[in-house]
């Protein structure tokens, strides 16, 4: 209650029309807050307090699960027009990109970008080598 008493507060007056200053007043238990709370904790996508506890919480089952189809979409689209194009034009499609989620960290793309060598240049390498 310490802790995230603001959302506490907001949850109980917009779910239950308690007021959290009755716990004061002695009109309200700590057994009532604690069957408030986990009744609470059920409502994902609603819940402030849940989404203080966890910020994965912003978005309701039903959100993740559309955001799943739509990747797996996007996935599938560029599959097949990877196989159909021809190949200077499957060459620049670009892998899509998944959709955001609520509680997971940004992914930073921080391994270096690698400069492959071209079969030429592998085939004179050793060459080279072979000569020495």
């Amino acid at each position: 209650m310490r802790n995230y008493s603001d959302e506490l507060e907001a949850d109980l007056r917009e779910f239950f029309q308690v007021d959290l200053r009755d716990f004061w007043r002695g009109r309200l238990t700590f057994r009532q807050i604690g069957v408030y709370i986990k009744s609470l904790l059920k409502k994902q996508g609603r819940s402030t307090l849940l989404m203080a506890l966890d910020p994965s919480a912003e978005w309701p089952h039903e959100a993740f699960l559309g955001a799943r189809i739509s990747d797996a979409m996007e996935l599938s689209n560029y599959l097949f027009l990877k196989a159909n194009l021809s190949g200077g034009e499957s060459d620049q499609l670009e892998l899509p990109q998944p959709l955001p989620r609520p509680g997971q960290p940004e992914e930073q793309d921080s391994s270096p970008e690698y400069d492959f060598a071209s079969g030429e240049e592998v085939t004179n390498f050793f060459a080279q080598m072979g000569g020495l």
